[in-house]
């Protein structure tokens, strides 16, 4: 009998590790509307991208975080002095009607680990800004990959998140390629840097309340591909090629480390052949 509770924990140790069935919001997307929302042809089209994106994450009625009261979001940039081409993308939050210190804060890659682990009690979503033309440097970025295992187990209790364009695009501040590492369901994202023509929003995009004028008139720097399951196209390019999807996952695997996989592994071999020399003596 007690063997097979080890084994049962063994099995939970390597497979489990299991999320609750109750997730939150995802909203990703190749457009950079921290940057749009200051400047380009189409600043209105581009606020009101990240107004429905920062809804669709934060919304009380999924989001059970907000429910409960952490209505601020998390806004992820770093605060380096702009090269040609980017600008501050807080201000871009700021300009589709968002205050700092009210309805969000920032957090850069010195204060980043700190404010992650704040996810849930003052944190309702996690906004990352995009790497052009935003200001989203590697750093930041390194730290979300890492913390991985902490922002998908929030989004799985009912966090939100809301992710603009990763491309290493523009002056390169994001260099190692690992775009959306901390969202282990991204199959595939690569870097396309086209005008926004012939740009159209999905019945699903439009049910957000998005338009084909919201997503045409700037830019955007990079497309998903690959299948996603539980999120859904918002847009397509003129190619048809996807910009953005969103959606609301019953339930993301959380990453495990592969220390623990090994222990897990280690434990069921052994349980293993203990099994089979008892049956070898008998």
């Amino acid at each position: 009998m007690r063997r097979l509770a080890i084994c049962v924990m063994a099995l939970l140790l390597v497979g489990g590790l299991a999320a609750s069935a109750v997730a939150g919001s995802v909203f990703l997307t190749g457009h950079d509307p921290d940057f749009h929302a200051l400047l380009g042809g189409n600043a209105v089209g581009a606020q009101h991208i990240n107004q429905t994106a920062i809804n669709f994450v934060m919304d009380p009625a999924f989001n059970s975080f907000v429910a409960a009261g952490a209505t601020k979001f998390l806004f992820v940039e770093s605060q380096i002095s702009p090269p040609a081409g980017h600008v501050d993308g807080i201000n871009g939050i700021i300009a589709s009607g968002y205050t700092l210190g009210v309805n969000f804060d920032l957090a850069t890659a010195a204060t980043l680990n700190t404010a992650l682990n704040s996810l849930g009690s003052t944190y309702g979503a996690i906004v990352v800004a995009s790497d052009f033309g935003g200001i989203l440097t590697q750093a930041e970025l390194d730290i979300l990959n890492n913390r991985k295992g902490d922002i998908i187990n929030f989004l799985n209790n009912g966090g939100g998140l809301y992710a603009m364009a990763e491309s290493n695009s523009g002056a390169g501040l994001t260099p190692d390629d690992t775009f959306f590492g901390y969202l282990p369901f991204v199959v595939s994202s690569a870097q396309k840097n086209e005008s926004e023509i012939g740009n159209t929003v999905t019945p699903f995009g439009a049910s957000l309340g998005l338009t084909d004028a919201d997503v045409n008139g700037n830019a955007s720097h990079n497309i998903f591909a690959g299948t996603f399951g539980f999120l859904d196209v918002v847009d397509f390019d003129s190619s048809g090629d996807i910009l953005s999807l969103a959606g609301r996952p019953a339930i993301i695997p959380i990453p495990i480390p592969s220390s623990v996989l090994l222990l897990g592994t280690g434990l069921l071999n052994f349980l293993g052949l203990g099994y089979l020399r008892r049956r070898q003596k008998g």
